[in-house]
């Protein structure tokens, strides 16, 4: 305190403070001119390391209000996000055509169960051929948000803005990046609870080789050809199709930008992941939200990012050197009720990489267990 006051005590007199004396002046206070007279004291009172620490979770722990409900674009992202804006205003009817997604159940089970029913098998048919057509326009949706969310990429890790800059000054692109988020974690949730999307697709592969055998006239053929049902097959064969394609895509635009440092997108998503844990815990930040629906919003996007750190770094999002405060993150979302989030912790468990790596802490795991 006296140091503070600008006494003449010399700084050597301060070496005696504790590494925990010193993280808690900086965790409480946390302004700026008390960070720098802690490490002026740091620096002068020989303890280095606690300067790179304190420094590392500046670096990694961005504090900034990311406005998800009212963002607008500039005239500087304007283009980008018109493109990426008419990819996302499909994205309502599309979990709305999923969450309606009745499937063919009872008829291919009659079909199965009386195989020289002719009617019965020309009705499970019928019954399957829109449903597939349906599968085909979700998948293909799927291909349009990779696009959009790679063009997100290329915008929100060019330099030479950092990416806590970028996030912070083109909140409207953030937002959109947050939405895609937002819509794969809502459409895996919902694809999961509907193992008639998979069993429909499978009939219809089972139904249409045969077909094509007995040399059927096949109509769907002109809507899903052969090499499209091969990869809507392996897309459908996924838990969380959404995921998985963004999470390629991810790893695609690392792959093909190789003058781009590798850290330059990991740390777009290890900034994102801690505003938004941020905001979900400082009343300051949450109690701007309007709507309720924004906290989960938040909580989505938060979980989104971890998963798509953890396939595209090297070490992953637990190991400790990881930039994502995982144990705060994981904190955050136990701490809210269990009906909220216990999909997207499921999605934390089941989709993401290394949870289960031998450098993963214990607590981590215990956590999520």
């Amino acid at each position: 305190e006296s140091f503070l006051k600008g006494k003449k005590s010399r700084i050597s007199d301060y070496g005696f403070l504790s590494l925990n004396i010193l993280s808690f002046i900086y965790t409480s206070m946390r302004c700026s001119c008390c960070v720098f007279y802690c490490c002026i004291l740091i620096r002068f009172a020989g303890m280095g390391n606690l300067l790179k620490v304190l420094t590392r979770e500046i670096e990694n722990y961005p504090h900034f209000f990311l406005d998800f409900e009212n963002a607008q674009p500039t005239e500087g992202e304007r283009e980008v996000w018109n493109q990426v804006n008419s990819v996302l205003q499909d994205s309502e009817s599309i979990l709305t055509g999923l969450q309606a997604y009745k499937g063919a159940g009872q008829e291919i089970r009659d079909a199965i169960q009386n195989p020289n029913d002719f009617m019965l098998q020309e009705r499970a048919w019928n019954s399957v051929c829109p449903l597939v057509i349906k599968l085909k326009k979700f998948y293909s949706f799927s291909l349009r948000l990779e696009e959009a969310l790679q063009c997100l990429l290329e915008c929100l890790t060019c330099p030479p803005l950092t990416p806590t800059q970028h996030l912070e000054r083109e909140q409207a692109l953030a937002k959109q990046f947050a939405e895609i988020l937002h819509f794969t974690l809502r459409f895996d949730e919902l694809k999961m609870r509907i193992p008639a999307v998979q069993n429909d697709f499978s009939y219809y592969r089972r139904t249409i080789s045969r077909n094509r055998i007995n040399n059927m006239n096949l109509d769907i053929e002109n809507e899903v050809n052969n090499e499209m049902a091969n990869r809507m097959s392996l897309f459908y064969a996924e838990a969380t199709p959404m995921l998985k394609t963004l999470s390629n895509a991810t790893t695609n635009f690392v792959t093909e930008n190789k003058t781009l440092p590798l850290e330059n997108t990991t740390d777009c998503l290890s900034t994102m992941a801690s505003v938004c844990k941020v905001m979900l815990e400082t009343p300051e930040y949450s109690s701007r939200f309007s709507s309720d629906d924004t906290l989960l919003f938040c909580m989505r996007v938060m979980v989104g990012v971890i998963i798509l750190y953890d396939h595209v770094h090297p070490n992953g999002a637990f190991n400790k050197s990881s930039k994502i405060d995982m144990k705060g993150c994981i904190k955050v979302l136990k701490d809210q009720p269990a009906d909220n989030v216990e999909g997207l912790l499921n999605a934390l468990k089941f989709t993401t990489k290394h949870l289960n790596d031998e450098s993963t802490p214990k607590n981590i795991r215990t956590m999520l267990q």
